[in-house]
């Protein structure tokens, strides 16, 4: 079954506390509704750097990514409808959802091997 991750993007937690603790409860029930199919929910990220390929280091992002979950889903329109529900959507926040490909080493090609 396919995989797909869920980024968010930005995003904006009230700041009164009840309000903040309300919509960490509707999150928390979005993802209980989702059931087995949430393999990895809800990584929230903070203290972001940036490694530029000179190797100098610089605080913050270039992207507005605030955390990921991942979810096995059958379809690719089965995860939008998921996404589509997501209360991140509430705070002003977007997803990004992409299916995960797995990686896997290149075969060795013997037609395209040059004689020894």
């Amino acid at each position: 079954m396919p995989q797909f991750i869920f980024v968010y993007l930005g995003g904006e937690l009230p700041d009164n506390p009840d309000e903040r603790q309300n919509h960490f409860q509707r999150y928390q029930r979005w993802l209980d509704s989702l059931g087995n199919a949430v393999i990895s929910p809800a990584i929230p990220f903070r203290d972001t750097h940036v490694v530029q390929a000179d190797g100098t280091v610089s605080p913050g992002s270039t992207s507005a990514m605030s955390g990921l979950c991942i979810i096995r889903m059958d379809s690719l329109e089965e995860a939008l409808a998921a996404a589509r529900s997501c209360p991140f959507l509430e705070i002003n926040g977007t997803l990004e959802v992409s299916e995960m490909i797995e990686m896997s080493e290149p075969q060795e090609n013997p037609a395209n091997e040059k004689p020894s």
